[in-house]
């Protein structure tokens, strides 16, 4: 089985290419171009760096989210074009989900976090068990006080990762039973990505290309905004 696994869901852009168990090719850039600038290319050179025929493809895996809704949806678009010009189907990965993959076989909590501002993170709460990623608590948007106050309860050491850990690094920190990725673990993987894909080709866990979209967990910034100033006209009119 053969996968092209995607992710512009964060700052970094990554793609990948893997054969059963073999990662054949992996490109990661983390710098300041915009996703439109940086996926296709980037798939472009795996590809052309490795001599892999791209029509050999079985699935197209991609982050699915949370993440950054512009990032989420230039990743969705690729997929859904990439998948329908070679008729296969997509595999969608739950984002931190595949972020916290990163990490593996470790007896201690894994909580992904990434920077969703507006003071919140994307987390969710992970371990592993019997070689399986398990979700403890789901994905969700909350404030980095209140994932704090939660994986202080876990009963064990909780290790975060994402790009949200240097921007909340001293806090975390001043916690006793806290471990922080270093920080190549703290970006989104492709290869990660693929990993998990595999398993979830096995269970048949995957969409044409017509059906997928992917999930924020909030509304958009610009929509947001909107309702905020609808609000505030509302009150002024009362």
């Amino acid at each position: 089985m053969k996968i092209l696994a995607i992710d512009s869901s964060g700052s970094a852009v990554s793609a990948a290419i893997a054969d059963d168990d073999k990662i054949i090719a992996e490109y990661i850039l983390n710098f300041k171009m915009t996703h439109s600038q940086t996926l296709m290319p980037s798939v472009d050179e795996i590809v052309l760096s490795s001599g892999f025929n791209i029509h050999e493809l079985d699935y197209i895996a991609v982050t699915a989210g949370p993440g950054s809704f512009t990032g989420l949806r230039i990743g969705a678009a690729a997929a859904k074009g990439l998948a329908h010009g070679l008729g296969i189907d997509i595999i969608p990965v739950p984002t931190l989900e595949a972020l916290a993959y990163n990490i593996f076989e470790t007896d201690r909590i894994i909580c992904p976090i990434m920077d969703a501002r507006r003071s919140q993170v994307y987390n969710a709460f992970y371990e592993f068990k019997d070689g399986s990623l398990l979700e403890v608590y789901p994905q969700e948007a909350r404030s980095i006080e209140d994932v704090i106050e939660k994986a202080a309860k876990a009963g064990k050491k909780v290790i975060f990762l994402g790009d949200a850990v240097p921007v909340y690094k001293e806090r975390l920190a001043a916690e006793e039973n806290f471990i922080l990725a270093p920080q190549n673990c703290n970006m989104q993987r492709a290869s990660s990505v693929a990993a998990l894909a595999f398993k979830y080709a096995e269970e048949s866990r995957t969409v044409k290309y017509s059906d997928f979209a992917p999930f924020y967990l909030r509304k958009p910034q610009a929509e947001r905004e909107l309702e905020e100033k609808k609000a505030m006209g509302s009150a002024e009119n009362d």
